[in-house]
C-alpha cells in the first residue's frame, strides 16, 4: 500500500503561520494537498495545454456556427463573408487531437523514462514574481516565434513543408489555433518549455504563462474583432489582437509577432486593419 507520508515528507509544507507570508501560498498549499499527484504529473502540462485550448476555443466555434443568429456578435467578425463550416472546423481540430495523441504524448511518455521527476517548492511564488515572471516569458517567446516566424515565410521550402497548413484557411478561427505541423509544433513546444526554465519561473507562474498565452493565441484566430478583446483592454496598441493577426492570414508577409507588436513596428512589417497595401504578398493563400 502506497504511504503519502513519503510523498509529502520531502516536499516540506509550510506550516499554517508560513502560509500568511505570501497571498498565493493558501492556493499553491491547496495545490500540494489536495492535487499533488496531478501537478507533480509530466503529463499535467500536456492537460492543462490542451484543455486551455479547448475551453478557450470552444465559445467562439458556437458562435461561428450560430453566425447571424447572434448579431451582437456577428457584427465584430473580421471576414464576414468567410465562415468556418463544420467540416473546416473537425479538419483544424483533428488536426491538433492527432499531434497530441501520436507526437506529444509519446513524446512526454518518452521523456519519464529518461529524465527524473522534479520536486516541487513548498513555497508559492509572490505574485509581483508571477506578474514580472509571467511578462518576461511571453516577451521571450513573441521574440523566438517572430524571428522563426519571419524566417519561414520568406523562404519558400520552409513555407511549404513546415507552416503552410497553418495557412491553409484565409480567414482564421479559433480550433485553427493548434492547426500545426509537428515542426512547428515541436519548436513551440520546445521554446514553451524552455523559456521558464531559463527565467527560473516557478511552477505556478509557468502554468499562469500557459493559459494565458494560449487564451491569447487562441484570441489572435477567433476572427472577431471584439470590444473586450486584449488587444483593446491594454493601451498604446501593444498587443495585436485578432486584427493584426487576421490581417496575417490575408496578407502573409504582414504581422508575424504572436502576441505584442512593437516586433512588427520596429521592422516595418505591421499591416493595419484598413491600410493594406497593393504589395504583391508572396506564399498567400
Amino acid at each position: 500500500m502506497l504511504n503519502i507520508s513519503k510523498i509529502q515528507l520531502p516536499l516540506q509544507l509550510p506550516t499554517f503561520s508560513r502560509s500568511s507570508d505570501r497571498l498565493l501560498q493558501p492556493l499553491w498549499d491547496y495545490f500540494l494537498f489536495n492535487h499533488y499527484f496531478l501537478i507533480s504529473s509530466p503529463f499535467f502540462p500536456v492537460i492543462l495545454c490542451f484543455s486551455s485550448y479547448f475551453f478557450s476555443s470552444l465559445p467562439f466555434a458556437v458562435l461561428d456556427l450560430l453566425g447571424d443568429m447572434v448579431p451582437s456578435i456577428h457584427h465584430y467578425k473580421i471576414q464576414q463573408e468567410r465562415r468556418p463550416t463544420m467540416g473546416m472546423m473537425a479538419k483544424s481540430f483533428g488536426r491538433a487531437v492527432y499531434n497530441h495523441l501520436i507526437f506529444v504524448l509519446p513524446a512526454v511518455l518518452t521523456q519519464t523514462c529518461f529524465m527524473p521527476s522534479v520536486a516541487l517548492p513548498s513555497s508559492a511564488p509572490t505574485v509581483v514574481e508571477v506578474l514580472i515572471d509571467g511578462l518576461a516569458a511571453l516577451l521571450l517567446f513573441d521574440t523566438q516565434y517572430y524571428m522563426w516566424h519571419f524566417v519561414h515565410h520568406k523562404h519558400p521550402q520552409l513555407y511549404r513543408w513546415v507552416h503552410a497548413i497553418h495557412h491553409e484557411y484565409m480567414a482564421p478561427f479559433s480550433w485553427n489555433t493548434q492547426q500545426l505541423s509537428i515542426p512547428e509544433l515541436i519548436t513551440v513546444g520546445f521554446w514553451s518549455n524552455l523559456d521558464p526554465i531559463l527565467l527560473k519561473c516557478h511552477p505556478f507562474t509557468t502554468w499562469c504563462v500557459t493559459i494565458i498565452s494560449i487564451w491569447m493565441s487562441v484570441e489572435d484566430h477567433i476572427g472577431y474583432d471584439l470590444p473586450w478583446g486584449l488587444n483593446h483592454l491594454v493601451p498604446f496598441g501593444l498587443l495585436g489582437g485578432a486584427p493584426a493577426h487576421d490581417m496575417h492570414h490575408q496578407k502573409p508577409n504582414s504581422n508575424y509577432a504572436p502576441f505584442f507588436s512593437h516586433w512588427d513596428r520596429l521592422f516595418g512589417t505591421a499591416i493595419l486593419p484598413g491600410k493594406i497595401t497593393e504589395k504583391k504578398v508572396m506564399y498567400s493563400l
